[in-house]
């Protein structure tokens, strides 16, 4: 295989893998389980959470993920879910005021 066609093949590659994952996402929302996509771009502003990103890191932390978890979903530092967890639970946890996503 010549290096266009492996360039071209890389590429098909990485669409299908995001067309899975965009699949997953909608029987997510079908089914009620995670309607919420963590790699959304409203969800960070560079490499700070916005608002939106931090109140979906607020309802994960609701539903019992570990700071691991986010760690992963959000692609954010182990450091930054801990300090969100911190605030979470100042925030009230699970009892907390959930805030609208915008």
């Amino acid at each position: 295989m010549n290096p266009t066609m492996q360039a071209v093949s890389v590429i098909v590659d990485n669409l299908q893998a995001e067309l899975n994952r965009l699949k997953k996402l909608i029987k997510a929302n079908t089914a009620e389980d995670d309607p919420i996509d963590p790699k959304d771009p409203r969800n960070k502003s560079g490499v700070n959470l916005t608002p939106r990103g931090v109140e979906i890191v607020f309802r994960y932390f609701d539903t019992k993920k570990t700071r691991h978890a986010v760690k992963e979903l959000m692609g954010i530092p182990f450091g930054a879910a801990d300090y969100r967890y911190q605030q979470w639970l100042k925030a009230g946890g699970k009892d907390r005021i959930k805030q609208p996503l915008q």
